[in-house]
């Protein structure tokens, strides 16, 4: 499978906001949006004026690197989320939540999704006590996610609790930090979601 082998910084400056997509770094005065909040090659600084369907692919975009899926799983996971009852955009956002890697990520097991998804794909996780190494995996209702007993004394989950504070828990989990397990206490709503993102212009792209 492809994936992203550039600076993900340049992807917040294309976006024009932060994706977050480097953990705590963002947060500091090291990141790169922050000393240059413009798109980047020679043309970032110049005016540049979208369309209504540029507006809607940027927006597709932003959420695809959001959560760092490649185009053809972003594709498959929104015909899933079509198939589905309820509001297409409602649903692929709480599906994208549900991944395992982004529920490691927003737990506080993880700096980053990038982080929490390599992680994954280690073994370090269990859910309901059998271990899974796959990031796209879809969590439900009551299962428990944990790291793995062999995995609690690695120094970057350890590091990753500690700086959680700084990160707000969405209310459709439940941590205990202290035995390093994390349940998902319902299925995210629309509202828990709080990161910009306009879900209704990605379905009317994919509409077209």
């Amino acid at each position: 499978m492809s994936r992203f082998i550039g600076s993900v910084c340049r992807l917040c400056r294309r976006e024009n906001q932060k994706l977050f997509l480097k953990g705590d770094r963002c947060n500091t005065d090291k990141c790169a949006f922050e000393r240059r909040g413009y798109p980047p090659g020679q043309h970032g600084q110049g005016r540049i004026k979208f369309s209504e369907y540029g507006l809607q692919l940027r927006e597709k975009q932003k959420i695809k690197r959001i959560y760092g899926l490649a185009e053809k799983q972003f594709r498959n996971l929104f015909e899933k989320a079509e198939r589905m009852k309820g509001v297409t955009g409602s649903n692929l956002l709480s599906m994208l939540e549900r991944r395992l890697d982004n529920v490691a990520y927003r737990s506080g097991f993880a700096n980053s999704r990038a982080e929490a998804r390599q992680m994954v794909r280690h073994g370090h996780f269990a859910i309901n006590g059998r271990k899974v190494n796959v990031p796209s995996y879809i969590v439900e209702k009551g299962d428990l996610v944990e790291v793995r007993e062999k995995s609690k004394t690695l120094a970057r989950i350890g590091s990753a609790l500690e700086s959680v504070k700084r990160r707000e828990i969405p209310q459709w989990l439940e941590l205990d930090s202290a035995s390093m397990k994390s349940r998902v206490r319902d299925l995210p709503a629309r509202d828990d979601i709080t990161a910009p993102m306009e879900e209704r212009m990605v379905v009317e792209l994919y509409s077209k």
